[in-house]
């Protein structure tokens, strides 16, 4: 069954609107972790605690755009053939929130037990952070121009891939200096999560962008 050119503009606007506010939830999450790991770098709970209980509400926000993306998608029914692409990318990024709440919680964790851990670890674990809130911000630039054709959206993804391998060496260095720390066994356990949480998340914004790709074909 064809449906009116104009008809299928319109729905992929509306789905693009809606997977855009899911988004810009994802990446307001995002911005909170390194602002969390600067807390733990200057060992303040309190104010640890209170990024925390934001993390968490945005957790929930973002949550219920994913549900909203959903419905729309839902109610859009046949008319959109690439609902599913749109279903792909939105739950991609939405692993990234989940990713930084973990994070968040276990630093947290850290602090509230007085578990020592050096600096200079500490610091890394900062520079990690912000170089996956770059991997985020380049995907936010490749949704951006999703209506400007593929082209554009091939290039900006490609900015996302450079992006993650920064993050995949800061990572892997990371992850050797934490190992050859001689920490005591519970914040390692913990600190070794939040390195993998924060590498798989520069690796789902890295998927998303892919997936940026393929709805870019059909935008």
């Amino acid at each position: 069954m064809a449906f009116p050119a104009e008809t299928e503009r319109r729905v992929k606007r509306r789905a693009l609107n809606v997977s855009g506010d899911h988004f810009r939830k994802v990446l307001d999450l995002t911005r909170l972790t390194p602002q969390i790991i600067d807390c733990f770098l200057k060992n303040d709970k309190e104010q640890a605690r209170q990024l925390f209980n934001i993390v968490r509400s945005k957790e929930d926000e973002v949550d219920e755009a994913k549900r909203l993306v959903s419905r729309e998608l839902a109610e859009i029914g046949a008319i959109l053939l690439s609902r599913e692409d749109f279903v792909r990318f939105t739950n991609l990024t939405s692993e990234i929130a989940d990713f930084c709440e973990g994070v968040a919680f276990r630093l947290l964790e850290i602090m509230e037990h007085d578990w020592s851990v050096p600096l200079d670890i500490k610091e890394d674990l900062l520079r990690l952070s912000e170089a996956v809130l770059e991997a985020v911000l380049k995907l936010r630039e490749t949704m951006m121009v999703l209506s400007y054709g593929s082209t554009k959206v091939m290039e900006k993804a490609k900015d996302v891939e450079i992006a993650e391998r920064v993050v995949d060496e800061l990572y892997r260095k990371l992850e050797i200096k934490l190992l050859s720390s001689h920490l005591d066994f519970p914040p390692l356990i913990l600190l070794r999560d939040v390195l993998q949480l924060l590498e798989d998340s520069a690796d789902k914004a890295e998927d998303a962008a892919d997936a940026a790709r393929i709805l870019s074909f059909i935008m």
